[in-house]
């Protein structure tokens, strides 16, 4: 049980999806965001930013956003679960672009603290091609992250358990994308 009442059956509205329908006048600008962040035009893959997402959120052990973009994240990469799972367990070994590896580099060294991002990261990420554009937004979506996985650990909201449980809402999202995900009763 979270924190707070926060009026909805929490199995129906886990994780950031309950507090969102609590206040829904903050709802909507996080919801942008991510919309922006995640779904919008970009030079990287949606399913490579949710990969930041999830990536940060893992290392944040937020349950709920970890499974969420976990699953978001597999539906749109050609490797799925298996790859967001190496990259999860083992950044160095996981099979994918130099660049990417690189960026990951950066979104981890968010997650422990924005000071953490020196110089040498963004070379090396320069030096796999990755663009100003690209180092931007991984960083953003590392900070931003942080903030929603504290958000919702911060309020104590359920996360439910298993892959399967997130399906309906990883369908939802890559349709519609975030606006959605305050509105609608989650899986």
């Amino acid at each position: 049980m979270a924190h707070i009442d926060l009026g909805v059956d929490e199995k129906q509205f886990p994780g950031v999806t309950g507090p969102m329908q609590y206040r829904p006048e903050t709802a909507k600008p996080l919801n942008e965001l991510a919309e922006v962040l995640l779904r919008a035009p970009h030079s990287l893959p949606a399913g490579e930013r949710e990969l930041i997402a999830a990536y940060v959120s893992g290392r944040n052990e937020c349950t709920f956003c970890c499974a969420s973009h976990s699953a978001f994240a597999a539906a749109q990469l050609d490797e799925g679960m298996d790859l967001v799972d190496h990259v999860r367990a083992d950044l160095d070994t996981a099979p994918i672009s130099a660049k990417l590896r690189a960026l990951l580099r950066i979104a981890g060294a968010v997650q422990i603290s924005g000071r953490n991002v020196t110089a040498e990261l963004v070379a090396d990420a320069r030096a796999e091609d990755a663009t100003d554009l690209e180092i931007h937004d991984t960083v953003l979506i590392a900070a931003a992250f942080c903030m929603f996985n504290r958000y919702v650990d911060g309020l104590g909201t359920f996360a439910p358990e298993g892959q399967d449980a997130y399906a309906e809402t990883t369908h939802r999202i890559i349709d519609v994308g975030y606006g959605s995900a305050a509105r609608t009763p989650a899986a």
